[in-house]
C-alpha cells in the first residue's frame, strides 16, 4: 500500500497577498520531485458567470491529474465575501468534515496536495469555526504568504502566533512584494526572518504580470 501524499496547507496574512499565486506556484516546483500533485481550494467565495472561481481553475491546471470537482473545491460559494457570509445567503453550512474526507481521498491518490485556505489564517467558515480549525483538522504543516506592505509585521507575527496556538507547524513562508513603493522592504524581511520560526521559501518582486509557474522558489517546505 502507497504511502499518503506529502500536504501543506497555504494561508496568507491577509486577503489578497498571493496565495493562489503561492499555491499554483508550489505546484509547479512539486512536480520536479512527484508524479501526482494535485491542488485543493476547500472553501471558494466569488463564482464567475459561469460558476467558476479562477483560484480554482489554476490549481486544477496547475495539477498533474484531473481531479473531481467536488473535492478540489468542495464549497463553491457565489458572493465574493467572507465565506460565512457567502455561505449564508446560499443556505448552505460549511462542514469541517466534508473537506477532510475530501482531502484525505485525494493524499490517498496523490504524492502531494497542495490545499490553499481562503483569506486569512482566521477567516470565519461559520458562526463557531474559522480557517484555523480548518487547518488544525486537516493538520498539514503550514506555509504562510506575508503580503510586503505597510503593516504586513504585525499581520505576519499575529498569524504566527494563530499558528502556534493551533499547536501547527510552519513549514516555511514567502514574501511576496505587493508594493514597489513600500520603504524599508529589505530591512523588513530581514525582521521577519528573526520573528517567524521557519526557512523564507521565496521572494518574489512585484512583478504582477508574472505568471505562477515562473515564480522561483529558494527552497521547498519539508
Amino acid at each position: 500500500m502507497s504511502e499518503p501524499a506529502r500536504g501543506w496547507f497555504v494561508t496568507g496574512t491577509d486577503t489578497g497577498v498571493g496565495k493562489s499565486r503561492c499555491a499554483v506556484a508550489l505546484l509547479h516546483a512539486l512536480r520536479a520531485r512527484h508524479a501526482r500533485c494535485v491542488g485543493m481550494k476547500p472553501v471558494a467565495a466569488g463564482l464567475d458567470a459561469n460558476g467558476d472561481n479562477e483560484d480554482v481553475l489554476a490549481l486544477a491546471a496547475a495539477g498533474t491529474q484531473p481531479v473531481p470537482r467536488e473535492r478540489l473545491n468542495p464549497y463553491a460559494l457565489p458572493l465574493a465575501a467572507s465565506p460565512h457570509v457567502a455561505a449564508a445567503q446560499v443556505g448552505v453550512e460549511i462542514d469541517l468534515g466534508t473537506i477532510v474526507r475530501a482531502q484525505r481521498t485525494l493524499a490517498a491518490e496523490a504524492d502531494a496536495v497542495v490545499v490553499e485556505g481562503a483569506g486569512g489564517f482566521l477567516v470565519p467558515l461559520s458562526a463557531r469555526e474559522d480557517g484555523g480549525d480548518l487547518a488544525q483538522a486537516l493538520g498539514l504543516p503550514i506555509v504562510l504568504v506575508v503580503g510586503l506592505r505597510l503593516g504586513c509585521l504585525n499581520h505576519a507575527l499575529l498569524t504566527r502566533d494563530a499558528i502556534r496556538a493551533r499547536g501547527l507547524r510552519l513549514a516555511g513562508w514567502v514574501a511576496n512584494r505587493l508594493d514597489p513603493s513600500m520603504p524599508a522592504q529589505d530591512e523588513n524581511l530581514a525582521y521577519l526572518a528573526e520573528q517567524l520560526p521557519a526557512p523564507r521559501l521565496a521572494d518574489w518582486p512585484w512583478a504582477p504580470a508574472l505568471a505562477p509557474r515562473e515564480l522561483r522558489f529558494e527552497r521547498l517546505p519539508d
